[in-house]
């Protein structure tokens, strides 16, 4: 019975977007009743995962199939759980934020392809979460990457949204290609498509070795982590903000999972796998922040912080890992809910901003940040929800950032308990995750000021508007979610620790968790911090009321100050994009203004991404040209050449056949 509700709600997720097809009489009727669906097919999906969590023993179900080696077979697990919550309530609010930001009637075009695709993406991750047969999985990742495809070129109209749909979709392609060898190898030593059952495998075999290398570039490829993240930036910039909030907050957590996932079939894992995953993940943490406080597009820095959040997922499960070889249960239990955590905390926090980064571009048309300002007076309820985000991605306390954070930091100085310095090697995270929170905390800061502080720099800004009830709400509720695991993150932890528990094997890990992170005091101490916000804010409240009216300030004798004399996102960010200049590689224009009188300047920083733009994209036109130039030394028009290559052909094949003879 669990199963079969958990089902429906798949297959109302799938065909949400149907009836829009064959609704075109009444678009609004086709937009409605897609949305009825969808949110009918996450509640009961929802419905389905609670319940099977509390009946395991029924949260389950295999039928048959007619492709030789696979089986239709399903199954809810902790694991499955901490992913599939945010795909059904993101998605969900993702469909209502749609109904204000990308209606039918402004989008007569491409509403109904959006609405068709984004329930398919839902369905098809629900599919990939629960599946236990390497074919059905492969089929369901297979519909959610082009889904994903046709979700990103929405406005394929556009030229960058082109250049980013194939960018992704040979990206997702080479990384499925990987997936197949993946299940082929598992199949070659299992004998069967099956899962097999946590903490089952050898990994000291060079199979185990192979299926780790294939399942970290494969599923590397859709987290995003770097250097395999050069879809996602122009990806997540191309997209709709709603489906770029349930790319980054739900879909790309897809690759996280499978490493979980993979990673869990094997008992006392070889050291390097977990330094490897830890040293990425220390890598993606570092320069996705660097990269996002480079930007001046306001969804491209969101973008690239999705890369900084898959870092820190990372380091949790690097450090898991090692916890597991070296039979550290505190290190392993820690570290895999801090990750897991995070996972859900970055689900909520990213998809808030990207809803955020939404509501003003529909508000002024662009997503440039030094084409906004001022907009806190004029989008009030919009920039509390953005602040919020942005208090809760830099893992800022009393918001559910700071929580998942705070277990990884518990998890990596648990690392000091080993005997041996493999265990020890974790530690050297900790100063990069603390790097990695400073620099969010100058990215947003810079964000927020620019865009909502100041005077309007453009007259759209200046005549930006709130955004309608229907794009509000989602950011509300999900702003409150973000709010509520920061004040009672103890709900969470019978979910982390069966998560754990499951994934390493160990007994008892909800009595570990709770000794070394007690979720009281966290509670009281983010309750007391709240009361003490909330007094200062009345206070300030208070004492401006009683302060004397405001005047303009003084201008060092000059009367006329215009929007320009303002920082700008590239000054503002200029120390730091020169501190890290050799990763970064910027574009600069212009100059400083020298003298006492200077002649008229202007300065642009542009900074592309080293590895797509500089490496990939270069090196795949050097080949062009010289495999162009091949094929037109080859295929010359003359006869003479090609009686030539007949001739080669037949004395090659004459070889073989008297070398097969003797």
């Amino acid at each position: 019975m669990i199963m079969t509700v958990f089902m429906a709600g798949t297959l109302l997720l799938l065909c949400s977007g149907l009836p829009g097809l064959v609704w075109r009489g009444c678009a609004n009727g086709g937009e409605r009743t897609a949305l009825v669906l969808l949110l009918a097919g996450a509640l009961l999906g929802t419905g389905g995962t609670v319940a099977a969590l509390k009946h395991p023993a029924e949260a389950s179900i295999a039928l048959p199939w007619a492709v030789p080696g696979g089986a239709f077979a399903l199954a809810i697990d902790p694991i499955s759980a901490c992913f599939l919550f945010p795909v059904f309530l993101i998605g969900a609010l993702g469909a209502i934020y749609a109904l204000g930001y990308w209606p039918h009637r402004t989008n007569p075009k491409t509403g109904r392809r959006l609405r068709l695709f984004y329930g398919l993406i839902a369905g098809s991750l629900t599919l990939v979460l629960t599946a236990r047969n390497g074919l059905l999985f492969l089929a369901a990742w297979e519909i959610m990457a082009l889904a994903g495809f046709f979700l990103i070129t929405t406005e394929e109209k556009h030229l960058e949204t082109r250049r980013a749909g194939f960018i992704y979709l040979t990206c997702a392609h080479t990384g499925t290609l990987a997936l197949f060898a993946l299940f082929i190898l598992l199949e070659q030593g299992l004998g069967s498509f099956a899962f097999p059952a946590p903490s089952s495998l050898n990994a000291s075999s060079g199979l185990a070795s192979a299926i780790f290398l294939l399942a970290l570039f494969g599923f590397g490829v859709k987290a995003g982590l770097t250097p395999l993240h050069i879809w996602l930036p122009g990806a997540h910039a191309a997209a709709p903000s709603h489906v770029s909030a349930f790319l980054s907050g739900v879909m790309i957590k897809s690759g996280i999972y499978g490493l979980v996932r993979v990673s869990g079939f094997f008992a006392a894992p070889p050291a390097w796998w977990g330094s490897t995953i830890l040293i990425l993940g220390v890598v993606s943490g570092v320069l996705g922040v660097v990269f996002a406080i480079a930007q001046h597009d306001i969804k491209r820095l969101l973008a690239y912080h999705s890369v900084e959040n898959i870092g820190i997922i990372a380091i949790g499960l690097g450090a898991a890992l090692l916890g597991k070889s070296y039979d550290l249960p505190l290190l392993t239990i820690l570290g895999l809910a801090g990750a897991l955590l995070h996972v859900i905390n970055h689900g909520l926090f990213k998809s808030l901003l990207f809803l955020g980064a939404g509501a003003m571009i529909h508000a002024t048309g662009t997503r440039e940040i030094e084409h906004y300002g001022g907009l806190l007076r004029r989008l009030p309820l919009t920039g509390i929800a953005f602040l919020g985000g942005a208090v809760a991605i830099c893992g800022l306390p009393p918001l559910n950032g700071f929580v998942s954070e705070w277990l990884i930091y518990l998890g990596l100085f648990q690392s000091l308990g080993g005997e041996t310095l493999g265990p020890h090697l974790s530690l050297f995270a900790i100063p990069a995750l603390a790097l990695i929170g400073g620099l969010a905390l100058a990215c947003f800061v810079k964000v927020f000021g620019i865009a909502f502080l100041g005077a309007p720099r453009t007259p759209a800004a200046a005549q930006a508007h709130e955004a309608p009830t229907s794009m509000l709400w989602p950011m509300g509720v999900l702003l409150a979610c973000c709010l509520l695991i920061g004040l009672w993150p103890g709900a969470l932890f019978p979910l982390l620790a069966a998560a754990a528990s499951l994934w390493s094997g160990m007994a008892a890990p909800t009595t570990l968790l709770a000794a070394q992170a007690p979720a009281a005091a966290l509670s009281w101490s983010a309750f007391g911090l709240l009361l003490l916000l909330a007094a200062s804010a009345g206070a300030l409240r208070l004492g401006l009321r009683k302060a004397p009216p405001r005047t303009a300030t003084w201008g060092c004798g000059y009367p006329l100050p215009t929007a320009r004399m303002q920082y700008t996102a590239s000054s503002f960010g200029a120390l730091l994009v020169d501190l890290f200049r050799w990763g970064l590689r910027p574009d600069q224009h212009g100059g400083k203004a020298r003298g006492l009188l200077p002649a008229a300047t202007e300065f642009s920083c542009h900074t592309p991404d080293t590895i797509l733009d500089r490496g990939v994209i270069p090196v795949c036109r050097g080949a062009i040209r010289v495999f162009s130039r091949l094929r037109a030394l080859i295929q010359n028009g003359s006869t003479s050449f090609y009686l030539l290559y007949v001739a080669l052909a037949l004395f090659g094949l004459l070889t073989l056949a008297t070398l097969s003879r003797g």
